[in-house]
Protein backbone atom coordinates (compact mmCIF):
# COMPACT_ATOMS: atom_id res chain seq x y z
CA UNK A 1 0.00 0.00 0.00
CA UNK A 2 2.59 2.51 0.36
CA UNK A 3 4.22 2.53 -2.96
CA UNK A 4 0.75 2.53 -4.49
CA UNK A 5 0.16 5.99 -3.05
CA UNK A 6 3.30 6.96 -4.67
CA UNK A 7 2.50 5.55 -8.02
CA UNK A 8 -0.77 6.35 -8.13
CA UNK A 9 0.20 10.29 -7.49
CA UNK A 10 3.04 10.00 -9.79
CA UNK A 11 0.30 8.51 -12.51
CA UNK A 12 -2.18 11.59 -11.58
CA UNK A 13 0.51 14.45 -12.15
CA UNK A 14 1.43 12.63 -15.97
CA UNK A 15 -2.00 13.05 -16.48
CA UNK A 16 -2.98 16.10 -15.29
CA UNK A 17 0.35 17.28 -17.58
CA UNK A 18 -1.05 15.80 -20.37
CA UNK A 19 -1.85 18.40 -23.06
CA UNK A 20 -5.16 19.15 -23.20
CA UNK A 21 -7.57 20.91 -25.81
CA UNK A 22 -10.79 22.79 -24.21
CA UNK A 23 -13.70 23.93 -26.64
CA UNK A 24 -15.69 26.56 -24.85
CA UNK A 25 -18.97 26.82 -27.21
CA UNK A 26 -22.02 27.18 -28.07
CA UNK A 27 -24.50 25.11 -30.30
CA UNK A 28 -22.43 25.10 -33.35
CA UNK A 29 -19.64 23.18 -31.17
CA UNK A 30 -22.11 21.00 -29.38
CA UNK A 31 -23.33 19.19 -32.11
CA UNK A 32 -26.91 20.62 -31.87
CA UNK A 33 -29.22 18.80 -33.89
CA UNK A 34 -26.91 16.01 -34.94
CA UNK A 35 -25.10 12.86 -33.45
CA UNK A 36 -22.55 13.86 -31.10
CA UNK A 37 -20.11 11.46 -32.66
CA UNK A 38 -20.83 14.06 -36.32
CA UNK A 39 -19.50 17.15 -34.29
CA UNK A 40 -16.33 19.03 -35.67
CA UNK A 41 -15.21 18.74 -32.49
CA UNK A 42 -15.57 15.15 -32.15
CA UNK A 43 -14.00 14.59 -35.46
CA UNK A 44 -11.13 16.82 -34.17
CA UNK A 45 -10.57 14.46 -31.44
CA UNK A 46 -10.19 12.00 -34.74
CA UNK A 47 -8.37 13.69 -36.80
CA UNK A 48 -5.46 14.39 -33.97
CA UNK A 49 -5.19 10.89 -33.09
CA UNK A 50 -4.76 9.85 -36.86
CA UNK A 51 -2.00 12.67 -37.08
CA UNK A 52 -0.60 11.00 -34.08
CA UNK A 53 -1.29 14.08 -31.68
CA UNK A 54 -1.68 12.55 -27.64
CA UNK A 55 -4.03 15.65 -27.21
CA UNK A 56 -6.99 15.43 -24.80
CA UNK A 57 -9.76 16.75 -26.17
CA UNK A 58 -12.71 18.16 -24.02
CA UNK A 59 -15.49 19.43 -25.51
CA UNK A 60 -17.32 22.00 -22.76
CA UNK A 61 -19.43 23.42 -25.19
CA UNK A 62 -23.41 24.18 -24.15
CA UNK A 63 -26.24 24.49 -26.95
CA UNK A 64 -27.43 28.33 -25.74
CA UNK A 65 -24.78 28.91 -24.22
CA UNK A 66 -23.67 32.88 -24.66
CA UNK A 67 -20.52 34.93 -23.35
CA UNK A 68 -21.74 35.43 -19.97
CA UNK A 69 -22.54 31.83 -19.20
CA UNK A 70 -19.15 30.89 -20.80
CA UNK A 71 -17.32 33.14 -18.53
CA UNK A 72 -18.78 32.08 -14.99
CA UNK A 73 -18.09 28.58 -16.15
CA UNK A 74 -14.55 28.87 -17.25
CA UNK A 75 -12.29 29.36 -14.22
CA UNK A 76 -13.99 25.87 -12.88
CA UNK A 77 -12.90 24.14 -16.51
CA UNK A 78 -9.31 25.56 -16.08
CA UNK A 79 -9.27 24.42 -12.71
CA UNK A 80 -10.62 21.10 -13.69
CA UNK A 81 -8.97 20.63 -17.04
CA UNK A 82 -5.59 22.33 -16.67
CA UNK A 83 -5.79 23.03 -20.60
CA UNK A 84 -3.12 24.45 -23.01
CA UNK A 85 -5.09 25.33 -25.52
CA UNK A 86 -8.77 27.20 -25.72
CA UNK A 87 -10.77 27.25 -28.39
CA UNK A 88 -13.21 30.14 -27.75
CA UNK A 89 -16.18 29.81 -29.84
CA UNK A 90 -18.52 31.76 -28.40
CA UNK A 91 -20.89 35.34 -29.03
CA UNK A 92 -23.11 34.21 -31.62
CA UNK A 93 -26.22 33.90 -29.14
CA UNK A 94 -26.10 37.19 -27.59
CA UNK A 95 -25.38 38.64 -31.30
CA UNK A 96 -29.26 37.01 -31.63
CA UNK A 97 -30.58 38.18 -28.91
CA UNK A 98 -29.42 41.73 -29.23
CA UNK A 99 -26.72 41.78 -26.17
CA UNK A 100 -25.29 45.27 -25.92
CA UNK A 101 -21.67 44.66 -27.66
CA UNK A 102 -19.60 45.81 -25.40
CA UNK A 103 -21.13 43.23 -22.81
CA UNK A 104 -20.48 40.79 -25.22
CA UNK A 105 -16.27 42.35 -26.03
CA UNK A 106 -15.66 42.35 -22.02
CA UNK A 107 -17.10 38.39 -21.08
CA UNK A 108 -14.82 37.06 -24.43
CA UNK A 109 -11.99 39.75 -23.46
CA UNK A 110 -12.03 38.62 -20.02
CA UNK A 111 -12.21 34.57 -20.90
CA UNK A 112 -8.63 35.57 -23.09
CA UNK A 113 -7.03 36.77 -20.20
CA UNK A 114 -8.17 34.05 -17.98
CA UNK A 115 -7.51 31.50 -20.29
CA UNK A 116 -3.80 33.01 -21.01
CA UNK A 117 -3.68 33.49 -17.29
CA UNK A 118 -3.81 30.06 -16.81
CA UNK A 119 -1.37 29.66 -19.20
CA UNK A 120 -3.62 28.17 -22.25
CA UNK A 121 -2.99 29.63 -25.89
CA UNK A 122 -6.46 30.99 -27.30
CA UNK A 123 -7.60 29.77 -30.73
CA UNK A 124 -10.37 32.88 -31.22
CA UNK A 125 -13.31 31.14 -32.98
CA UNK A 126 -15.68 34.11 -34.44
CA UNK A 127 -19.37 34.26 -36.47
CA UNK A 128 -21.21 36.32 -38.35
CA UNK A 129 -24.79 37.34 -37.57
CA UNK A 130 -27.84 37.19 -40.14
CA UNK A 131 -28.33 40.23 -42.10
CA UNK A 132 -31.80 41.13 -40.84
CA UNK A 133 -30.16 42.33 -37.69
CA UNK A 134 -29.33 45.44 -39.59
CA UNK A 135 -25.82 46.70 -41.42
CA UNK A 136 -24.79 48.44 -38.03
CA UNK A 137 -25.10 46.28 -35.59
CA UNK A 138 -24.36 43.09 -37.26
CA UNK A 139 -20.46 44.35 -38.62
CA UNK A 140 -19.43 45.87 -35.41
CA UNK A 141 -20.49 42.81 -33.53
CA UNK A 142 -18.20 40.81 -36.57
CA UNK A 143 -15.55 43.59 -35.54
CA UNK A 144 -15.31 42.51 -32.27
CA UNK A 145 -13.37 39.45 -33.11
CA UNK A 146 -10.92 40.86 -35.22
CA UNK A 147 -9.94 43.54 -32.79
CA UNK A 148 -9.75 41.18 -30.01
CA UNK A 149 -7.51 38.87 -31.71
CA UNK A 150 -5.54 42.00 -32.68
CA UNK A 151 -5.37 43.28 -28.93
CA UNK A 152 -4.00 39.97 -27.47
CA UNK A 153 -2.35 38.54 -31.04
CA UNK A 154 -4.34 35.47 -31.42
CA UNK A 155 -5.05 33.18 -34.19
CA UNK A 156 -8.40 33.95 -35.37
CA UNK A 157 -10.69 32.11 -37.45
CA UNK A 158 -13.22 34.80 -38.95
CA UNK A 159 -16.14 33.01 -39.28
CA UNK A 160 -16.81 28.92 -38.26
CA UNK A 161 -19.73 28.95 -40.82
CA UNK A 162 -17.73 30.55 -43.96
CA UNK A 163 -18.41 28.16 -46.04
CA UNK A 164 -21.34 26.57 -45.26
CA UNK A 165 -23.60 29.23 -43.88
CA UNK A 166 -24.97 29.87 -47.20
CA UNK A 167 -25.54 26.76 -49.07
CA UNK A 168 -28.58 24.80 -47.98
CA UNK A 169 -27.11 21.95 -48.58
CA UNK A 170 -24.86 22.13 -45.33
CA UNK A 171 -27.52 23.69 -42.94
CA UNK A 172 -30.19 22.16 -40.84
CA UNK A 173 -34.04 23.37 -41.44
CA UNK A 174 -33.58 26.39 -39.16
CA UNK A 175 -30.75 27.80 -41.06
CA UNK A 176 -29.20 28.55 -38.17
CA UNK A 177 -27.43 25.45 -37.46
CA UNK A 178 -25.07 23.15 -39.78
CA UNK A 179 -25.83 19.73 -40.43
CA UNK A 180 -23.97 16.11 -40.23
CA UNK A 181 -22.51 16.75 -43.71
CA UNK A 182 -21.10 20.30 -43.04
CA UNK A 183 -18.90 19.27 -39.72
CA UNK A 184 -15.89 17.95 -41.72
CA UNK A 185 -15.94 21.67 -43.06
CA UNK A 186 -15.97 23.19 -39.98
CA UNK A 187 -13.26 20.78 -38.86
CA UNK A 188 -11.22 22.18 -42.09
CA UNK A 189 -11.97 25.79 -41.31
CA UNK A 190 -10.57 25.38 -37.90
CA UNK A 191 -7.89 23.29 -38.59
CA UNK A 192 -5.84 26.09 -40.74
CA UNK A 193 -5.88 28.31 -37.52
CA UNK A 194 -5.40 25.04 -35.31
CA UNK A 195 -2.72 23.01 -37.02
CA UNK A 196 0.09 25.53 -36.90
CA UNK A 197 -0.67 26.03 -33.52
CA UNK A 198 0.13 22.28 -32.72
CA UNK A 199 3.78 20.08 -32.14
CA UNK A 200 4.83 18.85 -35.11
CA UNK A 201 2.99 15.27 -35.85
CA UNK A 202 3.89 12.46 -34.03
CA UNK A 203 6.34 14.13 -31.12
Amino acid sequence: MRYLIPCLLLFMSTFLRAETLLVVGDSLSAAHGIPQNEGWVSLLEDELKQRGHSIRVVNASISGETSSGGLSRLPRLLKDYRPTLVLLELGANDGLRGTPLGVIERNLRRMIELSQDAGAQVLLIGIRLPPNYGPQYTERFYQIYFDLADEYALPLVPFLLEKVALDPRFMQSDGLHPNSDAQPILLQTVWQQLGPLLEPEGS
